[in-house]
């Protein structure tokens, strides 16, 4: 594991560490996140995300088991966690270098527009096997 990393929202109001896991990063493709990041989600596993204190932080959670965590200041959208908080999915844009991460998956590529792809080799996941992995008992 990495050292701690430190992010930011765009106006900084919301500054925190977090360190990274060896999941790497990833990209998503599903709906909502497109809509939430006003595009591809791209975003790096991390664990222990400690916010300043006074972050003015805001959730939304848009589904039974995820939720999205984005400052209430300016809007920037900072991180996708499951409700329970075992998986925290960062946003590399919130690093001051977000070029540092690979992307090495892309989920939801069934629900990926057809006018964009990246440019290098990743491993995808469908739509299904994404729900499979996050909510096995359904």
């Amino acid at each position: 594991m990495a050292d701690a990393l430190n992010g930011s929202c765009l106006c900084g109001a919301c500054t925190f560490t977090a360190s990274l896991t060896d999941q790497g990063a990833g990209a998503c493709h599903c709906g909502q996140c497109r809509k939430w990041s006003g595009g591809i989600y791209m975003s790096v596993g991390c664990t222990d995300v400690t916010f300043n204190d006074d972050a003015p932080l805001g959730s939304y959670k848009a589904s039974e088991w995820g939720e999205r965590v984005f400052c209430k200041t300016c809007g920037s959208s900072i991180m996708w966690q499951t409700q329970d908080g075992a998986h925290q999915h960062v946003s590399i844009q919130t690093f001051d270098d977000p070029g540092q991460f690979e992307i090495g998956v892309e989920v939801f590529i069934d629900r990926k527009p057809s006018n964009y792809a990246l440019s290098n080799q990743t491993k995808t996941m469908t739509e299904a096997e994404v729900f499979a992995m996050f909510m096995p008992d359904v």
